[in-house]
């Protein structure tokens, strides 16, 4: 069973996931894509994803902007669950974006 990361292990994770920071206890990222119809593309992508591992993020979709928040609700914080999850979403990010 996943335990919740150390501040330390968050920060670690972090220095790997440059454009993710810790709010309390969940990742934040917030990504502005080219326009509605990318941000929507993105967020089915890493449905697909989330739904295929049974850890899903929370997402805020504003037009173009979309702000995802990992964390581990059953454990009440971070975990390597989301620190995995932070990086599938920078992969589905960076290949739409691109």
């Amino acid at each position: 069973m996943t335990e919740l990361l150390t501040d330390t292990q968050v920060s670690d994770a972090l220095q790997h996931l440059p454009e993710w920071h810790q709010d309390g206890a969940k990742l934040t990222r917030t990504v502005e894509f080219g326009g509605f119809p990318q941000a929507i593309q993105a967020v089915t992508r890493i449905a697909e994803i989330a739904e295929s591992e049974n850890h899903h993020p929370d997402i805020d979709i504003r037009w173009r902007t979309v702000t995802f928040y990992c964390t581990t609700h059953s454990k009440g914080g971070i975990t390597a669950n989301d620190t995995s999850l932070a990086q599938e979403i920078d992969n589905v990010v960076e290949q739409i974006q691109s």
